[in-house]
């Protein structure tokens, strides 16, 4: 399974948003799906996550109400809305497709992740 995640880019702060991942395959369609993140000098942390039944999602307390995570099974896609963009907010973002169906909060739960996407705020 591949996953290719798009739409980072340079955005004002305050700005929004819209990151897409498209699956290779169906294969993940069964799966929770997630988002995280890695700033210059940090460590890779969970950004936000749902299940495959688009139910349940999980948001990191940083991004909560703030950022939106949505998925179509049909398309094989996950997305992750961002608004009201802060400058620590400037980090490469990975999909990834987990383990089993639940939206997990867990990296090492995670079996398949996208390449990253850009995303820079500026103050």
């Amino acid at each position: 399974v591949q996953l290719q995640a798009s739409g980072g880019g340079l955005v004002q702060a305050g700005g929004s948003l819209r990151l897409s991942c498209a699956a290779s395959n169906r294969a993940v369609s069964n799966n929770g799906l997630g988002w995280f993140r890695r700033a210059p000098g940090k460590e890779r942390e969970f950004v936000a996550a749902i299940d495959w039944r688009n139910d349940r999602t999980a948001y990191a307390d940083s991004v909560k109400g703030r950022f939106t995570i949505s998925r179509d099974n049909a398309k094989n896609m996950v997305f992750l809305q961002m608004d009201s963009l802060k400058p620590e907010d400037t980090a490469i973002y990975y999909c990834a497709a987990a383990r089993s169906s639940a939206a997990t909060t867990i990296t090492t739960n995670y079996r398949y992740w996208g390449q990253g996407t850009q995303v820079t705020v500026s103050s």
